[in-house]
């Protein structure tokens, strides 16, 4: 016979485990299924741990580096395989933090390989056998994975996903990085701090190419500066893989191929959505293996929703927090429940961090996208070096800069690299879901000495009212 619930979540990603949580929140009896780690892709493989490895190579980095700071610091190395202990700790102690999230809200747990039997009925397989599970409302959050290279695909020893890079045995010698999005920069930036030859080869015309061009040329200055090769406009024609290594053919933009030597490389062109064999065939519209949803997460079949990196992007933890959030509120509502009222989501306010050396951070249009969509655009752009916080942190590479409506002040985007940007894009991010014009940033006071002043200098920069440079 099989468990009844209001609501089962299938997965239990950043997006499903919060989508959960809420559901439980709300009254709701709530079921998550899990097939490997509770947490998901993030917290054991993904976000958190690679910050934790980012983090060591930061410190390395300021390490060898004492002498700008009046510091000595002397036979300092890098041990890899302590930087990898500890990243899986941080990793180890986040899931047994979900695991203590799911008992504090009574959410069932039920561990195994979900598959649908109907848009609001699964069946849950694991070394115990098949159990039968239904709900009113079913929640997928299945997330994605690496997408291979079809001639070459990962093995784990010379070629590379994300997921085996967090766990190397060994330092890249000579590394290749496939693609330049922020999953391609950070392993890029990690191991050329710890002492890999690193080249990174993007087939667009731009490093981070979903990034404002600025922010892109910038970027590809400091990691060339770094001593990291980068190659735009090319693509790796083959890969020839060996015990000893990697022999990779590469046509750069002018049309020229070479072959050169790796001892690893690193594929992160892209993800694919974990939706093929779990009984989706004729219940919900598809694009290219991502689940298609309304503004709240619904799809086609009634009780069946989506969340996160198996829907369309930006393919981000929080958007799928956010997502989970939305589509237990818009059940609970669905349920009864008068007092929720779900937003939906709005895709130009999801700001994107990527975690290099310098940061980037972004939240809305580019300058060029805001041009597109036809806005008259007024474009701040403040320095760091113009910024008395930065030169103390000893960080004075970056800038920050803001796209506004010409016409009626909206704050269109904000772009930024730099450092610490991550903690920052949030301000911004704030003044567009609260639909601000540049009248109340420029009213807003910003402590001193902050690297925050930047934000209000770039504002006034479009204006024609920066003070410090």
């Amino acid at each position: 016979m099989a468990t009844e619930y209001d609501v089962i979540v299938l997965g239990s990603g950043p997006g499903g485990y919060v989508a959960a949580i809420r559901c439980a929140q709300l009254g709701l009896k709530t079921a998550i299924v899990e097939r490997e780690n509770l947490g998901g892709i993030c917290l054991n493989w993904g976000c958190i741990p690679t910050k934790a490895m980012l983090r060591s190579a930061e410190i390395f980095h300021y390490m060898q580096h004492a002498g700008d700071y009046g510091l000595v610091a002397q036979g300092i190395e890098a041990d890899l395989s302590a930087i990898v202990k500890r990243s899986r700790g941080v990793a180890k102690q986040l899931n047994q933090g979900v695991t203590h999230l799911m008992k504090k809200n009574k959410i069932a747990v039920h561990m195994g390989e979900g598959r649908l039997t109907g848009p609001t009925a699964l069946t849950v397989t694991s070394d115990k056998g098949e159990e039968q599970l239904t709900a009113k409302h079913l929640i997928l959050a299945t997330g994605a994975r690496a997408r291979d290279l079809p001639f070459a695909p990962a093995d784990g020893k010379r070629v590379w996903t994300y997921r085996h890079a967090m766990t190397p045995t060994e330092l890249p010698e000579k590394l290749l990085v496939i693609g330049s999005g922020a999953i391609g920069i950070e392993f890029a930036s990690f191991y050329n701090d710890l002492g890999s030859e690193v080249t990174v080869v993007e087939m667009l015309d731009r490093i981070v190419p979903v990034e404002d061009a600025d922010v892109s040329t910038f970027l590809e200055k400091c990691l060339k500066k770094q001593g990291i090769t980068i190659m735009t406009g090319a693509g790796v024609e083959a890969l020839k893989v060996s015990d000893s290594g990697i022999r990779a053919t590469i046509k750069d933009k002018a049309g020229a191929s070479t072959t050169s030597d790796y001892t690893h490389v690193i594929v992160a062109i892209g993800i694919v959505p974990n939706t093929e064999n779990i009984g989706l065939e004729g219940h919900v519209e598809m694009d290219r293996g991502f689940i298609q949803i309304d503004p709240y997460g619904r799809t086609g079949a009634p009780g069946l929703w989506a969340i996160g990196d198996c829907t369309p992007g930006p393919w981000l933890a929080h958007k799928a927090s956010h997502e989970g959030v939305t589509a237990a509120e818009a059940i609970a509502q669905e349920l009864g429940n008068t007092e929720v009222h779900p937003h939906p989501l709005n895709r130009l306010a999801i700001p994107g961090c990527t975690y290099c050396h310098p940061q980037i951070a972004s939240v809305g249009m580019t300058e060029a996208k805001a041009r597109e969509a036809g806005h008259e655009v007024r474009v701040g752009n403040f320095p760091f070096i113009g910024n008395g916080k930065a030169i103390a942190l000893g960080e004075a590479e970056g800038f920050i800069k803001t796209v506004f409506d010409a016409s009626t002040g909206e704050l269109l985007g904000a772009h930024m690299i730099g450092a610490e940007v991550t903690e920052l894009i949030h301000g911004y991010t704030i003044g567009k879901v609260l639909e601000t014009t540049e009248a109340e940033l420029m009213h807003t006071v910003f402590p001193h000495p902050t690297l925050s002043e930047m934000m209000h200098e770039s504002v006034l920069d479009a204006y024609g009212r920066a003070l410090h440079f």
